[in-house]
């Protein structure tokens, strides 16, 4: 009963919010990042060991211009996140643009019916579950870990489905897509790789923004086992609530790679992706929680 009623707080607060303008919720953004930043210091520490590790040379005043940056950016992925309850199909599709959505469709028309992306947490990437408004024709799916707050994780879940696609347990995540796999359906399943393992998982390491990080290969393993066309989504912010993603292709199978190639590939595309302007990554992550030695 809690639940449930936590849960219709949460919405109601959320589906109110939604209803405001782009231009009233950065306003809202920019006061939460007050709140954030210079109040609650949410992860501050977790934020200046990451970057201070990534980025050895750079000085103290680019650091912090750096922090300020991605917490302003931050505080803009929350209220956007909550326009998700209401915002239409063609705003969502014109604020996150897909460059070149033919990679995926042509793989398809070329009988490899269930395609995977990886992509990372940058920009923002809850808009571009908006995706599943592109491939019509397609069921586009989301490997998404529930979260231990239900009311919560119900809000994400809708604000995730909205628009017609479907979330995939990540414990589920073999099963689903050996399913999938059999059924010959068309289906677009998108992973966000660039989460820390758990401890039970540090199989594959490599030098990452200047650390020594462990990569997740459950989606190459995954992408090798069923022979899967893999396309790696580089995005970009071009300004304040416009991101594009450019589709670029890893392989269009898997099973003809050589093992940890396709894990490797995307932690250079994805560091690539966040050199490029590094506010933009989700810095709050303890990404960097494990040591080789813990393996």
């Amino acid at each position: 009963m809690w639940n449930k009623i936590q849960y219709g707080l949460i919405y109601s607060w959320a589906k109110v919010h939604a209803f405001l303008p782009m231009p009233v919720l950065y306003v809202l953004s920019d006061i939460l990042y007050v709140l954030i930043y210079r109040v609650i210091r949410y992860r501050i520490r977790v934020v200046r060991r990451n970057m201070e590790a990534s980025f050895p040379e750079k000085s103290k005043i680019e650091l912090r211009r750096l922090e300020k940056a991605f917490y302003h950016h931050f505080s803009d992925y929350i209220v956007e996140t909550i326009k998700l309850a209401h915002i239409s199909p063609e705003e969502v599709l014109r604020r996150a643009h897909i460059k070149n959505p033919e990679v995926a469709t042509k793989l398809q028309a070329e009988g490899q019916n269930t395609v995977m992306m990886l992509m990372g947490h940058y920009g923002n990437w809850e808009w571009f579950s908006a995706s599943s408004l592109v491939y019509t024709e397609s069921r586009l799916w989301q490997i998404y870990r529930p979260l231990n707050n239900k009311a919560v994780d119900r809000l994400f879940i809708f604000l995730r489905t909205r628009f017609g696609s479907y979330g995939m347990k990540k414990n589920d995540t073999v099963r689903d897509m050996m399913t999938l796999k059999r059924e010959n359906s068309k289906n677009i399943v998108i992973f966000i790789a660039d989460q820390t393992p758990s401890k039970a998982n540090l199989h594959y390491w490599t030098n990452f923004l200047n650390q020594d990080t462990p990569m997740l290969n459950g989606a190459e393993r995954i992408a090798r086992k069923l022979d899967l066309p893999v396309i790696f989504l580089d995005v970009q912010k071009v300004k304040r609530g416009y991101y594009t993603v450019e589709m670029k292709l890893m392989t269009a199978h898997a099973k003809q790679t050589a093992e940890n190639e396709i894990t490797e590939s995307y932690a250079r595309m994805t560091e690539k992706m966040i050199l490029r302007n590094p506010a933009y990554w989700l810095w709050t992550h303890k990404r960097w929680k494990y040591k080789r030695e813990d393996a």
